[in-house]
């Protein structure tokens, strides 16, 4: 064992499946990850209702009841925590043989969004497709099936890794074209989360480091130049550099500015749960993009603190089951859990940022706790196949057989 974890990293052998002939044990599951990722879905169960209880005052909202969005979420909870339970019992071996057709599967449904009559549009963009008890998002698929494929990609490329055309460029097509269908509902804040975790991937995997930083900069350079070319996302950045600007403050600049006057009122304590002024139809979005806000606004600084924190522990968790699986010669399970802290950690921090002013404004939630069924979805689907490296880990020190 010794020797073979001493061999160059392109020659170790991929073991991505263990087989103990023993069912799955409860005590098998990091039982930390658990709970930290249950008080985030339980936090943001009780803030998205305290968020969204006044839009019915809303004429946009009339026809809704006080508790309907709280409901919705419920549901889209119950339905992800039992997504999570079976997808926990499935084998790595198993999503590493259809990581491809997963990927082939979300770029269809990235197309049939853009279809009229399928595809369901809100605020100018069209990004979700109805199915009765939730409106799916392809996007949210497209996050998870990126990272499988990425590191299903790369397992497959090892030998020729340091080879630019070789390595790169196919998956860098693969994530270009999801780019251009994105970027065609529009959704340049999924677009970005993506680009992160197939570029994190090929970091990770071992891509040779001058070819990784030439790819960030071809990425930044795109860009930059959908910003030069797009009159509203200038305005975006010029409202996110100057929010307090009267041309911008009731225009593009005004959930960024509301955003930051909850957070002032929130102080170090909060006003108290339910207190929120912001959410009473200052602050659009206040359930889903800016729910940090209201947390911050009723909870404080401390609340914001706590949620921050947890998030950090919770990405540093999965990173670390990650590269335990490395080492442990089951380099997809690895790269693929490393994806997923990408996706969680990457997409937090944009939340975040957005919230307090310090990136521009993107429509991303904050995963495991804003409003939305996909999101939830896929979020507990990810951490399930977290949870389920982490169970092939263990049943490996244990002495399992590969």
């Amino acid at each position: 064992m010794w020797g073979r974890l001493r061999r160059p990293q392109q020659d170790l052998p991929v073991r991505d499946w263990v087989s103990t002939g023993r069912p799955t044990q409860m005590q098998g599951f990091d039982q930390a990850l658990v709970w930290v990722g249950l008080a985030l879905l339980a936090l943001g169960l009780v803030m998205v209702y305290s968020a969204s209880i006044a839009l019915p005052d809303n004429p946009r909202f009339a026809r809704y009841a006080s508790s309907h969005f709280l409901t919705r979420h419920v549901v889209s909870i119950a339905l992800a925590f039992v997504a999570a339970l079976i997808v926990v019992q499935v084998q790595m071996q198993t999503w590493e043989k259809y990581a491809p057709w997963m990927f082939l599967a979300a770029l269809v449904l990235l197309m049939l969004v853009l279809v009229p009559g399928i595809g369901k549009g809100v605020n100018g963009a069209r990004r979700w497709i109805p199915l009765g008890l939730l409106n799916f998002q392809p996007s949210e698929l497209a996050k998870l099936a990126v990272a499988l494929y990425a590191a299903d990609y790369m397992v497959r490329k090892m030998e020729v890794k340091e080879k630019f055309f070789q390595a790169v460029w196919p998956m860098a097509l693969a994530v270009g074209l999801v780019g251009v269908l994105l970027l065609a509902e529009p959704d340049m804040g999924a677009f970005m989360v993506i680009a992160a975790i197939a570029m994190g991937i090929l970091f990770l995997g071992g891509v040779n480091g001058r070819m990784f930083f030439l790819i960030t900069a071809v990425l930044v350079a795109a860009f930059v130049m959908m910003i030069t070319f797009s009159e509203w996302r200038r305005e975006r950045i010029f409202a996110y550099l100057d929010p307090w600007n009267e041309k911008y403050t009731l225009g593009k600049a005004y959930q960024l500015s509301h955003s930051l006057i909850a957070f002032g009122r929130g102080e170090l304590f909060g006003q108290g749960l339910g207190s929120s002024v912001e959410k009473l139809h200052y602050l659009p979005e206040a359930h889903t993009d800016f729910l940090l806000a209201v947390i911050g606004e009723e909870l404080g600084f401390v609340g914001v603190a706590v949620v921050i924190f947890a998030f950090f522990w919770l990405t540093r968790r999965i990173f670390h089951i990650g590269r335990q699986a490395v080492a442990l010669d089951r380099v997809f399970s690895g790269l693929v859990a490393q994806g997923i802290g990408i996706w969680m950690g990457g997409q937090a921090f944009i939340n975040m940022g957005v919230n307090l002013g310090v990136l521009p404004t993107k429509g991303l939630t904050l995963p495991l706790m804003s409003y939305g069924g996909s999101a939830i979805l896929l979020n507990c689907i990810a951490l399930a196949i977290v949870l389920r490296v982490d169970i092939e880990n263990r049943q490996l020190m244990r002495g399992g057989r590969a």
